[in-house]
Parts: structure tokens; C-alpha cells; sequence
């Protein structure tokens, strides 16, 4: 079943239950996805990656709205931001921890024979389309950089 069956299937679920927040969250992915279909150059359906960069897109958006909200002390906003965080994840593949993240980083930096922060690009580069859809990419970033010094 593609991911937007799937979305329309849980909307239909959330109206029946009446819950509201999740209604809401679900609404924000399925428009972002039918927007993403539409975009010029968008095949016919949405491939899996693509949805997971949909998907990752919001989370960050959402992250970094909580971020100021919180900042702000607008506890009312963050709330929203937070809930509808919590109702994208589940769509999203198993995420890696940080110390998975790290030994995956130490054998690639190691696989393609990084030395020095100067080899970061090439390693990023490695790493995003490895871990595309399981690790933040400004995680890896860190990380990389902290392995590289």
C-alpha cells in the first residue's frame, strides 16, 4: 500500500475517533505529499525516497518551529508543533541511534579513506545517501566532523 493510501486510510480512522490532533498532522503530510506529486518534474506516483524527503522535511520544519516557540515561551504553539512531530515519525523508517550512527560512520570514513576535515565532503556525501530516511542529516554532520578532527 503507497504511503498516501496509508495517510488517507489513518485520516478516515482520526475522523471516526475525533481526534483532532492527529487529524491535523495527518492533513499537513498528506497535502505535502500530494503537493510534492504535482511539482514539475514528479513522476507519476512518488517514489519511496522521495516520500521519505517529504516526510523528513516536515519533521524539520516542525523541529525548528518547536525550537523558536519554546524560545518565545509560547508553550501553546510548541504543543502543536511537538504533536504533529509525533504524529509524522511513526510514517518515517526506524531512525538510528547515535552510537549505531557513529560505528556506521567510523567503517565508511574508513571504507572510503578520509584523513582530515578535508575529506568531510566526501564522506557526507557517502553517508547522506547510506542513511537516507534513518539519521538527521546535521547529526551525521556532527558526528563526522568530531571523527574527522
Amino acid at each position: 500500500m503507497s504511503l498516501i493510501n496509508q495517510i488517507d486510510q489513518d485520516i478516515k480512522q482520526a475522523m471516526l475517533a475525533k481526534e483532532a490532533d492527529r487529524l491535523r498532522g495527518l492533513r499537513a503530510v498528506k497535502a505535502a505529499l500530494l503537493l510534492a506529486k504535482t511539482e514539475k518534474g514528479a513522476g507519476e506516483e512518488l517514489t519511496e525516497d522521495a516520500e521519505i524527503k517529504v516526510l523528513q522535511k516536515l519533521i524539520k520544519q516542525r523541529k525548528e518551529s518547536a525550537e523558536i516557540y519554546k524560545a518565545q515561551n509560547r508553550e501553546d504553539l510548541y504543543l502543536i508543533e511537538t504533536q504533529e512531530m509525533q504524529v509524522i515519525e511513526p510514517y518515517l523508517p526506524k531512525q538510528m541511534s547515535h552510537g549505531e550512527i557513529e560505528l556506521f560512520l567510523k567503517e565508511l570514513i574508513g571504507r572510503v579513506g578520509a584523513t582530515s576535515v578535508k575529506d568531510m565532503g566526501k564522506v557526507m556525501g557517502a553517508a547522506n545517501k547510506e542513511l537516507a530516511g534513518k539519521a538527521d542529516g546535521r547529526t551525521i554532520s556532527e558526528l563526522v566532523k568530531k571523527l574527522l578532527v
